[in-house]
């Protein structure tokens, strides 16, 4: 990268005005070619995939597929664009040349039009997002963070994420605090009935409310609004987990009432690995020690929560090309079409008598993810099988 290309990364980034910034600055052909593709997208009738089969076909070419393995779970993990690759192979390249000035000096300058980015795609406050590398880390934030004493409550379910629940499990035996466990059969198609598990394990102790918005193994979206609504009437506060859901499906973080919410961009969003967001309501920030070393950890400052000393530019920075190729499709149309694929699957097999399914079937409680069962075999079996 020579120094005039340094510029113009820094200048592009800087205004945010550019269309597609972040891919134009590390490939304007493919740039060009992905503004008019969402030109394309945006002028075709949503949930037509017929006529928009030649689009998605661009989508999947743009990605490097495995010619020996078909993936049947880009929920862990997902895979990334070969422009987002790029954009990190050619970021850590570039930090290289000279770290300790390339990377501190120059490629951080993109890190503000970056948070700009992330909060445009979470529907909030630039002073409300941090940037960190996976939800585990920005719930682990929060949940050590919060001012809790021995004997205060916080409810959970079992159907949690591990990382989660041994993070609580770790304050309860540390504090004392004390954890309040719902278990909940799902899938379930109401969300009322959803809400009122939680609802009736809240008591005049209950200060924290964990919700995962949706559930990793039944695909089960959760009504996190409903259950806020009803902890901010008591005064509990809410934490979302949402590693499996922004890019997912179409939602803005602060409709979901939550006071706090975590995500992971190489999921969905098909970012880097290890590179993710946390969402904090920004009177609220004030309130959570920093997980790691900061000159102010009690203070109001989002970025408090960014002190992780060295590491990946690389991979924060070509964040940015992944949420650029999202935009391409637009996160409704993306969520149509995650839909269509899993009913697609599910349609072939549905009727099959071995074969079943558990996941919530109505549109509003269930997007993307389904887990198969196979009669007469374990889980693990099928998984192995696969």
């Amino acid at each position: 990268m020579n120094i005039n290309s340094r510029r113009k990364f820094i200048n592009q980034l800087a205004t945010a005005t550019t269309a597609l910034p972040f891919l134009a600055a590390v490939n304007q052909s493919f740039a060009s070619e992905a503004n008019h593709v969402k030109s394309l997208f945006e002028n075709s009738l949503p949930g037509n995939f017929t006529s928009e089969e030649e689009l998605w076909s661009w989508v999947r070419e743009a990605y490097t597929v495995s010619p020996n393995i078909i993936n049947l779970n880009n929920g862990g993990v997902a895979p990334q664009p070969k422009v987002v690759q790029d954009a990190h192979i050619r970021y850590y390249q570039y930090c290289n040349e000279a770290p300790s000035y390339y990377m501190w000096q120059i490629l951080d300058q993109g890190r503000e039009p970056l948070r700009e980015r992330l909060a445009n795609l979470c529907g909030c406050d630039t002073e409300e997002i941090a940037i960190n590398r996976n939800a585990t880390e920005g719930l682990n934030t929060v949940i050590f963070g919060l001012n809790l004493k021995a004997g205060d409550e916080v409810v959970l379910t079992k159907q949690d994420y591990p990382n989660m629940i041994n993070a609580w499990k770790q304050r309860e035996k540390r504090d004392g605090i004390k954890l309040v466990w719902i278990d909940i059969p799902l899938p379930l198609e109401n969300e009322d009935e959803i809400a009122s598990y939680y609802i009736k394990a809240f008591t005049s102790k209950t200060k924290v409310v964990m919700v995962t918005h949706l559930i990793n193994w039944c695909g089960q979206i959760m009504p996190v609004r409903k259950i806020a609504d009803a902890a901010h009437q008591r005064g509990i506060e809410v934490i979302a987990d949402g590693a499996h859901t922004l890019a997912h499906f179409s939602f803005k973080v602060p409709e979901l009432g939550c006071d706090y919410f975590a995500s992971s961009l190489h999921k969905w969003m098909s970012a880097p690995f290890g590179s993710g967001v946390l969402y904090i309501k920004k009177d609220k920030i004030k309130n959570i020690w920093a997980l790691l070393s900061n000159n102010e950890p009690d203070g109001n400052d989002i970025r408090k929560f960014e002190s992780l000393g060295t590491r990946s530019f690389a991979s924060e920075m070509a964040i940015g090309a992944a949420i650029d190729f999202h935009d391409v499709m637009g996160s409704q149309r993306k969520e149509e079409r995650l839909r269509y694929l899993k009913n697609y699957w599910v349609d072939q097999l549905k009727n099959h008598p071995k074969i079943s399914f558990n996941q919530p079937h109505s549109k509003n409680l269930s997007c993307a993810i389904a887990s198969v069962a196979v009669a007469g075999k374990k889980p693990e079996e099928v998984s192995s099988e696969l």
